[in-house]
This record gives C-alpha cells, sequence and structure tokens, in this order.
C-alpha cells in the first residue's frame, strides 16, 4: 500500500468485528444529525451514544451484572452481530441469578438443551433494557437469518407485551439505507453489505 494511503486509513478500517463495524457506522461524523438514522433507531437528536456500556442489571440478593452491552444510544441498547457464530449459552443457574428473570421470561418457553440456555446474551440485554427502561435492539446481518430467528425465538418466551413491544431487530442493510451514500459505499465494499 503506498504510503499516502496509510494515512488515511484507521485503525478499524481493517476489522471486521460487530465493534469495528458498529464504530464504523456510528462514529461517523453527523450520523445521528440524519433523521432517517434517528428514525430507524427510535432516539431523538439529543442521544448521547457509549460504546462497550456497562447496565448495571440487579442479580439476586442485591447483586449487580455489569456485564457489557455493545452500545446505548439515548435510550436504546443495541447488541451487534456480524461474524459471530450466535449469541453464546450459558447454565440455566447462571440465568437465574438475575432478578427479573423468572418474571420477565417463560423459563418453560427458552430453548434449554443439558442445561444450557441458548442465547444467554439476548436474555441478558433484555434484562439490562427492562431494569433501565430502555428499549433493546438486535443488530444483525440479512444474510444470517439463523441469529434472525433466535432473536424471535427468545421474544416470543417474554409473555409481556408491554415488554415486547420495547424489542426490535434491524439488519445492517437497513441500517445502511438510512445511511449517506459515502457510508454506504464503504459499507459495500469492506463488508458486503447493501442498503435494502
Amino acid at each position: 500500500m503506498p504510503r499516502q494511503m496509510e494515512r488515511r486509513r484507521a485503525e478499524l478500517d481493517c476489522c471486521n468485528s460487530s465493534d469495528a463495524l458498529l464504530m464504523n457506522v456510528f462514529c461517523y461524523p453527523g450520523v445521528l444529525a440524519r433523521n432517517s438514522v434517528r428514525s430507524i433507531l427510535g432516539v431523538d437528536r439529543r442521544a448521547i451514544m457509549e460504546f462497550g456500556f456497562r447496565p448495571y442489571t440487579p442479580l439476586n440478593r442485591n447483586g449487580i451484572d455489569r456485564t457489557e452491552i455493545d452500545l446505548r444510544i439515548g435510550d436504546v441498547l443495541i447488541e451487534a452481530k456480524l461474524i459471530e457464530a450466535d449469541f453464546q449459552s450459558a447454565q440455566l443457574p447462571l440465568l437465574q441469578r438475575y432478578r427479573d428473570f423468572e418474571s420477565v421470561f417463560d423459563v418453560e418457553s427458552l430453548s434449554v438443551r443439558r442445561g444450557m440456555v441458548a442465547s444467554y446474551q439476548l436474555v441478558r440485554g433484555v434484562l439490562a433494557a427492562v431494569a433501565l427502561n430502555c428499549s433493546y435492539c438486535v443488530l444483525c446481518d440479512q444474510r444470517r437469518p439463523d441469529l434472525i430467528e433466535e432473536w424471535y425465538r427468545i421474544m416470543r418466551a417474554i409473555p409481556s407485551a408491554a415488554i415486547r413491544s420495547q424489542l426490535k431487530v434491524l439488519t445492517w442493510q437497513e441500517i445502511a439505507r438510512a445511511l449517506s451514500r459515502k457510508q454506504q459505499a464503504f459499507l459495500a465494499e469492506k463488508y458486503g453489505i447493501l442498503p435494502s
């Protein structure tokens, strides 16, 4: 690569992780000034972004969990996926530590195999959103319908319509449609993500 090109490249330009994609999209100057971006996310112009947000999710016996959420924009918590295989699994007792687990989820409706609950990250994210009175959004690639189906499986395990109404899934392709042409070109070249 010619030296003059090196100076224009940023650290995350060479990364293909969901965190890198999240930063490439949302750290772009003026991205939240776009009505289309704010509208699709459900945030207002004054929304503040915080990458690697560590919520205080209540545990039993007055404990707290500070496990990281990928991004908080205003009152929307975002879990982003790109190349990751799944939303991780955890043993049921690990989830039962959360104070609101059994009041938010119909445990019988969760996918449990050999004591392991599928999509642990999503369960934990929903519990964080409920505790903070926030919305929770899963961002993934539309070319990964398996991840979208995992998210819908989790949503079906939540009896409360009020909580379900605060949950959504967006694809990177939908986000791309809301971005500037310059960002769209970058996402197409770097990640193969085209507006849908």
